[in-house]
């Protein structure tokens, strides 16, 4: 394949993902936001949003000043911010435009289809009336989209290079929020507090996994089991091992002649984290574990690039 083309349906697939990530992000601080708290708690959770994408320093200078209402603008309808939900599914519908000969007709028609109505949400009142109807639209049609991928594309390179795009965006993902909202916790002590557990269950929302934690543990919800789900269970779909299952797993369909040194970069960060134990790393340090891991999956990220994506100079 064509390392341009390769290059769209990887970005394609990242865009999509992406999108996705932030609708599931701000429907549940949403959700949160409307629990008893103080004003400070309330913004300290919407910094909290900006800082898992890393886009504080750019809110700041966009607009000077917290409020709710500019938080979710730049977010979801801002062309100036890459990370924003428009941009995203423009993107995506963009690269699909791209390779649209790579593409069943049903994949083009979803991409185009989602790009086209999300231009009449925006233009609608939805967003301010009801934003979590907007976000549920997002993640639906993110769903649709991995849906018919699988259900219509032969199962050749393009897929998998697909397949490689979106499980490397969500485990970026669910390590910042992992990271972020770990480092947001007042305490992460076993004696959970009322507030604490909708604290802990809307990190859990956030990854579609409040119920299956309720099916794992069938307890209460404490800090470490958060992070034991949301990083070494490869039951768990979002989770970092299960994402680094799938990458893996894909390498193995794409590779190439200068591709060997890549799959073992890979390969060690998933023995890591099958072979990881959560009393190891709440030794070592949730943060330096997951800054270490938020670091080599984007060096991760980069090598893909080399190896597949650019096209080699002449």
């Amino acid at each position: 394949m064509l390392s341009r083309t390769a290059d769209h349906l990887f970005w394609m697939a990242r865009y999509t993902e992406r999108a996705e990530n932030t609708a599931r992000m701000l429907d549940v601080n949403m959700q949160t936001s409307m629990l008893p708290q103080s004003e400070q708690d309330a913004e300290q959770g919407w910094r909290a949003t900006l800082g898992i994408s890393e886009l504080q320093s750019a809110y700041d200078h966009q607009y000077g000043r917290f409020h709710t209402r500019d938080v979710l603008d730049f977010m979801v309808r801002d062309p100036n911010n890459p990370s924003s939900i428009l941009a995203c599914l423009t993107d995506a519908r963009e690269n699909a435009r791209a390779v649209r000969g790579t593409l069943t007709t049903e994949v083009w028609e979803i991409q185009n289809a989602t790009w086209l109505d999300m231009q009449k949400r925006l233009k609608s009142n939805l967003l301010e009336t009801d934003p979590s109807a907007f976000f549920e639209w997002v993640k639906y049609r993110s769903h649709l989209s991995r849906g018919v991928t699988l259900g219509t594309m032969l199962k050749d390179e393009a897929i998998h290079f697909i397949r490689l795009g979106t499980f490397l965006e969500r485990a970026d993902n669910t390590a910042r929020i992992l990271d972020v909202k770990f480092h947001g916790a007042r305490d992460t002590s076993k004696d959970i507090t009322q507030r604490d557990f909708y604290y802990w269950a809307a990190l859990l929302r956030s990854v579609s996994g409040f119920e299956i934690y309720r099916k794992v543990y069938r307890d209460v919800i404490t800090p470490e089991r958060v992070a034991q789900l949301l990083m070494l269970r490869g039951d768990m779909p979002r989770s970092l091992l299960a994402c680094m299952d799938d990458v893996v797993e894909n390498l193995k369909h794409i590779r190439n002649d200068v591709s060997a040194d890549t799959e073992r970069f890979a390969g060690k960060l998933h023995a890591e984290l099958k072979f990881g134990h959560i009393d190891d790393i709440m030794k070592a340090g949730l943060h330096h574990t997951l800054t270490e891991f938020l670091e080599n999956i984007y060096e991760l990220g980069n090598r893909v690039s080399r190896d597949f994506l650019v096209p080699l100079a002449a």
